[in-house]
């Protein structure tokens, strides 16, 4: 069980990771990071950004769904 507890917890920190790096992208290099995905897909800057903040919103609450939890979960029953 403990070895759950730390792959669950270094998931919970690389997901962490990978949501606070998209969101600095985001807001940082909201220019380059529209260009860059405007190359591919006809995007208007409203839709672009509802998508990525729907996309981080959706991200986050998986995370929480699927590593939070579960690692509570763990955590209390190994109290």
């Amino acid at each position: 069980m403990t070895e759950l507890k730390h792959v669950l917890a270094w998931c919970l920190v690389l997901n962490y990771a990978l949501i606070i790096g998209w969101s600095l992208t985001f807001v940082l290099a909201h220019e380059w990071f529209y260009r860059l995905h405007s190359r591919w897909f006809r995007l208007t800057v409203e839709r672009f950004d509802a998508l990525n903040w729907g996309s981080i919103a959706v991200f986050k609450i998986l995370v929480i769904v699927f590593n939070v939890v579960p690692l509570l979960a763990l955590w209390l029953v190994g109290r």
